[in-house]
């Protein structure tokens, strides 16, 4: 399962309605406007915004049998605590070309880009 924490790149919505989502092939300008006449915006959260699905995070992480972690600093919060929820039996990997320090043993850190970490993860599942 895969859920788009913070957002899309590729997508727009409205500064006024979060749930009004489109396609965004182009640069958002000051003035490109939603159906209500309200400023478009990127589809992703900023630093200090609420992130809309971390709750749905939360409950696919609890009941995972195995959780992968790409491409992240693990030091934004609440996503990096995101791993705390997993079950205590499951097998974490964090794939990243730099990864941070990760205080919890359960975690086995794979230091590469996503493509050849998650090649590596393959070969040791």
């Amino acid at each position: 399962n895969i859920i788009h924490l913070h957002g899309e790149l590729l997508k727009s919505r409205s500064t006024i309605n979060e749930t009004d989502i489109h396609v965004c092939k182009k640069d958002i300008l000051l003035g490109d406007l939603c159906q209500k006449g309200h400023q478009i915006r990127p589809h992703i959260v900023w630093f200090g915004e609420v992130v809309p699905m971390i709750e749905k995070a939360v409950s696919i992480c609890e009941t995972a049998d195995i959780l992968v972690i790409i491409g992240t600093s693990m030091q934004v919060y609440p996503a990096a605590s995101l791993m705390d929820y997993a079950p205590n039996n499951i097998p974490i990997y964090y794939i990243d070309s730099k990864p941070a320090k990760v205080n919890n043993n359960r975690v086995t850190v794979i230091p590469e880009t996503a493509t050849q970490g998650v090649e590596k993860l393959l070969d040791l599942l």
